[in-house]
């Protein structure tokens, strides 16, 4: 028996799985859903192994299936990574780029940076998602994930992009309607803007004698999108809590000021750079992650 495996069979089993059907991974490879399913099952034949259940509707993976899948990524991505740097002496970083990010982020500094990063490099396609949740990066075909907080996947490569602080903070309109808070105990009589969704806690870590303690906040309003909580508190409704690279500019031009200065204790906030196995060494990869890291780099300082 002929136990060599394919790549290109490798690459169908792969799309199938990652999108639950034959028919859909044959719409984005061009193939017809019979070549692909025939193509799998000639990869099944060469291992001797049922790698799927097949039902009318979807597919499953068996637990063989489940053990390929991993090494499959790896492979594809080896092969991937191999071909790029071969080629890449040929010209600039070329092909298509998949960025995930929040909303956050997106808006207070991609947006800025990517007319350079196109103009840099014109070969490369970006195609930027945002999504203010976490995504599997691997299962859907991610290159680039940028979040808040390492990722629960250690088979997940990281690389740190940038560590600010959180603050409180609140329009100047609002304090003066709802007065300014100083004390821990003041923050129970004021109108709070929380970030819901992300297993935060409604606790903002003040000092109480001499302390650092975990104060319980009653949120009025919560929102699954820090962007949007940013915005509820420019526009006057409470006090917020978000890290200040989002808050920056704001705070520059008095539309918020921070509250609680000598009682907040804020924990760093790290962002980073999360991708599969082997798409680290892809030249477009490379080539956006030291372009973010330059960016980072510059406006450090100044912005956080």
């Amino acid at each position: 028996m002929n136990t060599h495996l394919r790549s290109d069979e490798l690459a169908l089993f792969v799309r199938v799985v990652e999108h639950g059907s034959f028919a859909a991974a044959a719409e984005e490879t061009g193939l017809t859903a019979s070549g692909v399913s025939k193509a799998v099952t000639r990869l099944e034949d060469r291992l001797g192994v049922r790698l799927l259940h097949r039902t009318t509707r979807r597919v499953a993976l068996t637990a063989e299936g489940d053990t390929l899948l991993a090494r499959a990524r790896d492979v594809l991505a080896a092969l991937e990574s191999a071909e790029a740097e071969v080629t890449a002496a040929r010209g600039r970083p070329r092909g298509l780029l998949r960025v995930n990010t929040g909303t956050a982020f997106a808006k207070r500094r991609l947006v800025g940076w990517m007319p350079e990063f196109h103009t840099r490099y014109p070969d490369i396609t970006l195609d930027l998602t945002i999504a203010d949740r976490r995504i599997d990066v691997i299962g859907e075909q991610v290159d680039i994930a940028i979040r808040t907080g390492p990722p629960g996947d250690s088979a997940l490569i990281i690389r740190p992009l940038l560590t600010t602080q959180r603050v409180i903070a609140a329009s100047p309109q609002y304090l003066a309607r709802a007065g300014v808070p100083t004390t821990r105990e003041a923050v129970h009589d004021h109108t709070c803007i929380v970030v819901a969704g992300l297993g935060r806690t409604p606790d903002w870590p003040l000092l109480h004698q001499g302390r650092v303690t975990p104060t319980t906040i009653r949120p009025a309003f919560a929102c699954d999108n820090a962007d949007v909580v940013r915005d509820l508190a420019i526009a006057g409704l409470g006090l917020c809590r978000l890290a200040r690279f989002m808050l920056d500019d704001a705070l520059a031009d008095g539309r918020l000021v921070t509250v609680l200065d000598d009682l907040h204790v804020s924990e760093s906030v790290d962002i980073y750079a999360v991708m599969p196995p082997g798409r680290q060494h892809l030249p477009r990869v490379r080539a956006f992650l030291d372009f973010i890291a330059d960016k980072v780099a510059a406006g450090a300082k100044r912005a956080l």
